[in-house]
Formats: structure tokens, C-alpha cells, sequence
């Protein structure tokens, strides 16, 4: 659940920015969006204290179109998209209002104990 002070402006930027598609809107305070074979929910949030405490990773199939999209659309970038030694290509953006969202892609499937994970 992510809070905006502006559902209806959440949902028209999420959709034109990152392609989501609105599955569910009530009222003005609260609203689903499908995101791939998920989805997010967002709700009207008046005081934007703590904004900053929570970020959102989302997995699509191509990082780098994706980003493009993004910067066309005025998200601000934190981190360009880089390859990390999980196997993982990915971006960090902020959006209007100040949400941090990583999108990230796979690229190779590599062993946790390659790069000093575990797996259980």
C-alpha cells in the first residue's frame, strides 16, 4: 500500500510512467493497479511524513526500455540501470511523490555463493 496526496494523479502517472493498468479505483481515496501478474494498491495519504521509509522493487522483462519510458515520463532517477553480480540488471527512480521504486530484470541465474549469499 503506497500513500499519495492525489489518488487520481497516482494513478494517471503510475499508469503513463511505469505501464501499469488500473484494475480497481473507489472513490478518490483508494485505488489497485496491476503491475505484470501482480498488483499494488494506493490510498490518499494527507500527511507525507515518513514518505521515505518504504520503497517498492518490481520485476519486468527489459530494464532498459523500461527506464527510457520512465525518463520520458519525468521520473527521477536515483540509480541509473546496472548489471550486480546476483544476476540481477535494475534502476531506482522516484516518482512525484517522493516513493523510491527499483525495477529489476533478471539476466543470469547465478549461484548466491558466487557473490556471498546464502540460500536456504
Amino acid at each position: 500500500m503506497l500513500g499519495y496526496p492525489d489518488v487520481a494523479a497516482a494513478i494517471d502517472w503510475l499508469r503513463d510512467t511505469f505501464g501499469f493498468s488500473l484494475r480497481l479505483r473507489i472513490a478518490n481515496h483508494r485505488a489497485q493497479l496491476n503491475v505484470g501478474d501482480g498488483a499494488i494498491a494506493i490510498t490518499e495519504q494527507r500527511d507525507l511524513v515518513g514518505k521515505e521509509c518504504h520503497s517498492v522493487m518490481v520485476r519486468v522483462e527489459d530494464v532498459d526500455n523500461h527506464h527510457w519510458r520512465a525518463l520520458q515520463h519525468g521520473a527521477r532517477v536515483l540509480a541509473s540501470p546496472a548489471d550486480y553480480p546476483f544476476g540481477e540488471r535494475q534502476y531506482t527512480v522516484e516518482d512525484f511523490a517522493g516513493h523510491r521504486w527499483t525495477f529489476s530484470q533478471s539476466i543470469a541465474d547465478v549461484d548466491p555463493k558466487d557473490w556471498g549469499g546464502t540460500s536456504t
